[in-house]
């Protein structure tokens, strides 16, 4: 299904049937062929049978033909359309999209305008409607773009790509490398983030929590996690207001991410627990894993600057 009437698209399937079968049928008996684009009728006023012109698409038929004149077409007027040959009284009424639709085509007087789903949505067969398109997860990507026929197709990142958000455009990205030499890999990329390199020469901080709060919206995004037990970790994180989890102009993850940007790094160290004890158990594993790998590297870096720092 690639366009839809104005009408609803079962209303549409309803014309294009009575349409076949009326071309096939009631055309087929009233005119002798289709070449001469005639049809017969009875002449009123001598009860003789005529042989007459059917008008053109666009047009309707004004007056049937009598025996001093021909048949006599009138165009169609703003609003309505004939799409075939025929001698019916008035023109049809062009009709409207439906819900979710946009124009495709106006309507014109030998067309009914056309219609296909709006930006965002496509046309799905088993609803008879336009639907939203699918949206990737963090660790996802858009494989194909959905259109006005299909909808997204979506990937899990392959090794070495990533993605964090939730959307219905974006694309895998590949992991950043950390092969400059003033570089070193504090943590490796996996398909919800990408990999983070620190420069050893320069460190920011020596604790892998104030590290960690870059990866805490693209982690809640990921994992998952249903409203009623954000909301329990909201209640429960150290230093969050309880506005934190109740105010209606922000979402869920917005509070999360609004925490994490302002906690301090002790207080990000205990969000494992803080998930552990809101039924978040493998959540609060995966991220206390993430946090000691960073601890651990961060280590190497000091200990290497140590070194350094004792040679010279």
């Amino acid at each position: 299904m690639t366009t839809a009437s104005c009408l609803p698209v079962r209303e549409l399937r309803r014309r294009e049937m009575f349409a076949s079968l009326l071309s096939t049928s009631l055309f087929a008996v009233l005119s002798f062929t289709h070449a001469r684009q005639t049809y017969r009728t009875t002449d009123p006023s001598t009860g003789e049978t005529r042989e007459c012109e059917r008008c053109p698409p666009g047009t309707y038929l004004r007056q049937s033909c009598t025996s001093t004149r021909g048949s006599q077409c009138a165009p169609c007027p703003d609003g309505s359309f004939t799409e075939l040959w025929n001698y019916i009284p008035k023109c049809l009424r062009c009709g409207a999209c439906g819900h979710n639709q946009v124009v495709k085509t106006e309507c014109a007087p030998d067309a009914d305008c056309t219609c296909e789903c709006k930006k965002g949505y496509y046309y799905k067969e088993s609803y008879d409607a336009c639907v939203a398109h699918r949206t990737c997860a963090a660790g996802e990507g858009v494989l194909t773009e959905g259109s006005p026929h299909n909808d997204t197709v979506c990937q899990v990142c392959p090794s070495g790509t990533f993605s964090t958000s939730v959307s219905a455009q974006d694309k895998c990205e590949p992991h950043q490398n950390c092969e400059a030499p003033e570089l070193k890999l504090l943590l490796r990329g996996s398909n919800w983030h990408d990999s983070m390199c620190v420069n050893c020469d320069g460190l920011r901080s020596t604790d892998g929590a104030d590290y960690l709060r870059e990866l805490l919206p693209a982690f809640f995004l990921h994992h998952n996690i249903n409203s009623r037990r954000l909301r329990r970790i909201l209640h429960r994180l150290p230093g969050a207001r309880p506005s934190d989890a109740s105010g209606p102009h922000l979402s869920l993850w917005e509070r999360l991410g609004a925490w994490a940007a302002s906690a301090s790094a002790p207080q990000i160290r205990l969000l494992p627990e803080v998930l552990s004890k809101a039924g978040a158990d493998a959540a609060g594993e995966r991220l206390l894993h993430k946090l000691q790998r960073m601890d651990a590297g961060l280590q190497r870096c000091s200990a290497r600057n140590e070194v350094e720092a004792e040679a010279f």
